[in-house]
């Protein structure tokens, strides 16, 4: 078995952001080798995630509505976690988003549903950050 590690590195202008990282992830096993195998994908940052979605602006929208009712940013005064910095928020929002996501691969491709893309998405960005592509297999 082969394994293969790269990092994707982001820095969003705004303090959340989503990026579709599925053409990433498919060059990562592209350089790998692995025909068969799964590929992991995690963000780095405890105020960050990466999952699986369809890729329509209308929803990317309602995630962030969505998100901003369940873990609002503001008042920062309202979460114990802000002492230092303000983004108590953010990461109950990678709590809900999730961690990390992995796909089969199938003949050297992600094996992904019809409308299946893959994201990182930022809740405390304006400063560097990375996910990890962790690909095993053959």
């Amino acid at each position: 078995m082969k394994s293969y590690r790269k990092e994707l590195w982001f820095n969003i202008p705004k303090r959340r952001g989503l990026v579709n990282i599925t053409a990433e992830v498919q060059a990562a096993i592209d350089e790998s080798g692995i025909r068969e195998g799964l590929v992991l994908v995690n963000a780095m940052h405890i105020t960050a995630s990466v999952f699986i979605n369809d890729n329509e602006s209308g929803l990317h929208h309602d995630y962030e509505v969505w998100l901003e009712k369940l873990a609002p940013e503001k008042p920062h005064s309202q979460y114990r976690h802000n002492t230092y910095e303000d983004n108590a928020d953010a990461h109950m929002k990678r709590q809900i988003m999730g961690r990390e996501t992995v796909v089969a691969i199938t003949d050297g491709r992600l094996d992904l549903g019809p409308w299946e893309q893959i994201f990182y998405y930022e809740f405390d960005g304006m400063r560097r950050k990375r996910a990890l592509i962790k690909i095993i297999g053959e």
